[in-house]
């Protein structure tokens, strides 16, 4: 329970958090989600579980730390503010791959170490381009071009370096694989595959391991997080906060993304969404609106509660909308809106 949340444009906001379950905080934008959950609950979980320093925005009190052990955050801030870094590097599934190519029998007869294998330090790399893969062209009055460097045709690797293959692959071609190729090719090795799978169960199977991360949208970039997140072992009693992890996603990335979020409340841990998306606003078993406006109008705790209690909320700008979302959900599938009332119970 955070009581007496007054940061930004928060009025003495009060917020039952009620954990094991899967809650979504809605409201339009401005209204003080972030201000409530990002600015107030985060930092001052973050320095009761972590000794963080950074402050919260003001509030009264809260109840109930004692029974969260662990604090996942996911936001959509790159992964790197660089070319260079990329989902394999993030994630650590670059070291792994790196170790298999060293241990080749043609890398050990040359003498190759994992640094030969990298792109980030000179020796096995291309240093025309110093493994960035293509050049940069700056143009005056216009923005910069890039083009595939012409010594190693963006392979990034030298000659030799390449000449090394993995089950008829070099690390260039590694790099190369979408996150489904890659979770077939390495289905063997049991450390990456397993890494591999997560990321394609989240709705991940078509980026590349080596696609930089500047070229990610805000949504991929919080699920490549949430992925590596999803690879350590839960506690159980983890706390996870996402923040709109559905921007710029399809229909049938949103269901495995639930799918992956519901498994993680079915172990007992809690998951905190801030969310606009109907899709996920019907699907919460736990809903907080703040609002009804944004800025000085909005800050006010309009409602928290089941999904189906928001519909006959007088003053509530979403609860229109969800009406209409359950009616037509309720038209299309009602068997499916059964078995998820069962499994609720």
């Amino acid at each position: 329970t955070l009581q007496g949340a007054t940061g930004n444009n928060l009025k003495n906001v009060t917020a039952q958090i009620p954990l094991g379950t899967f809650i979504c905080v809605t409201g339009v934008s401005g209204s003080g989600k972030s201000s409530l959950i990002n600015s107030t609950l985060v930092p001052l979980l973050s320095r009761q579980l972590y000794h963080s320093k950074r402050e919260p925005l003001p509030y009264q009190s809260i109840e109930g730390v004692k029974n969260i052990d662990k604090l996942v955050v996911v936001d959509q801030s790159p992964l790197g503010r660089t070319p260079r870094s990329n989902p394999a590097t993030y994630t650590g599934l670059f070291t792994e791959i790196r170790k298999i190519f060293v241990a080749l029998p043609e890398s050990k007869a040359r003498g190759y170490k994992p640094g030969r294998f990298s792109f980030n330090v000179a020796g096995g790399r291309c240093e025309a381009c110093k493994g960035n893969g293509y050049r940069t062209l700056e143009m005056n009055f216009l923005p910069n071009v890039t083009i595939p460097c012409e010594v190693c045709h963006g392979k990034r690797y030298t000659r030799e370096t390449l000449e090394v293959r993995y089950r008829g692959k070099t690390i260039a071609d590694v790099l190369e694989m979408t996150i489904n190729q890659a979770s077939e090719f390495f289905e063997n090795i049991p450390q990456l595959h397993r890494r591999l799978e997560v990321m394609r169960k989240v709705g991940l199977g078509y980026i590349k391991l080596g696609q930089p991360s500047t070229t990610l949208s805000g949504g991929e970039s919080q699920r490549v997080k949430l992925s590596e997140d999803l690879t350590k072992k839960d506690t159980g009693n983890t706390l996870y906060i996402l923040d709109e992890p559905t921007t710029g996603l399809h229909f049938e990335d949103i269901r495995v993304l639930l799918g992956i979020l519901n498994r993680l409340v079915d172990r007992g841990n809690t998951v905190i969404i801030i969310e606009h998306n109907l899709d996920i606003i019907r699907s919460a078993d736990y809903l907080i609106e703040i609002g009804p406006e944004g800025g000085r109008d909005g800050g006010q705790l309009i409602y928290q509660g089941a999904p189906e209690g928001l519909i006959s909320h007088p003053d509530s700008p979403t609860a229109p909308f969800l009406a209409q979302e359950l009616q037509q959900a309720q038209a299309t599938s009602p068997a499916k809106q059964a078995n998820k009332k069962r499994s609720k119970s």
